[in-house]
């Protein structure tokens, strides 16, 4: 029987653009290696059980939960985090438009937030409230900023079109 290997494991990524070779331990999340090693911390650690979202990023332009997944397993992905949408002092369309309609309020959620609902709109699903509704219900906000989020979700959504 053969064990698994117990030392650090090779990795390539590509992190928000940046080409990275990298060395993990086997059981290191994305969440942990985004945030521990790479010091990307716009991606919050929330419930750590893919409940909440706070951790959502996208990896090759689908949205997932970073907490429940292993750093090894997105070998050779493309990984994007909040920081990572902005071009240089441009924010992203969605960054502008949570800013707009105060979509935040204390903000823990508010990356999360944004890269579940670009990989929402990328899906090409939603076509209303309802559906943002629905479709963003992964991501939580503690403070009910739920109102002014599926505005500024919407809008973006319907400059798309």
């Amino acid at each position: 029987m053969t064990h698994p290997p117990q030392g650090p494991i090779p990795l390539t990524l590509a992190v928000n653009g940046r080409e990275l070779a990298l060395h993990v331990a086997p059981w290191t999340t994305l969440l942990d290696l985004l945030r521990l090693h790479l010091d990307l911390t716009g991606t919050k650690k929330g419930c750590d059980h893919g409940q909440c979202g706070a951790c959502t990023v996208l990896v090759d332009g689908t949205r997932i939960n970073a907490c429940l997944a292993l750093a090894v397993m997105q070998d050779g992905k493309s990984v994007t985090t909040i920081e990572g949408l902005s071009r240089g002092d441009e924010l992203h369309p969605l960054q502008a438009a949570f800013i707009e309609h105060d979509a935040f309020q204390c903000g823990y959620c508010t990356p999360g937030q944004i890269c579940s609902a670009v990989g929402m709109l990328a899906e090409g699903h939603a076509e209303g409230p309802d559906d943002i509704r629905e479709q963003m219900s992964g991501n939580i906000c503690r403070c009910g900023a739920y109102p002014n989020i599926v505005r500024a979700i919407g809008e973006v959504m319907g400059a798309g079109r």
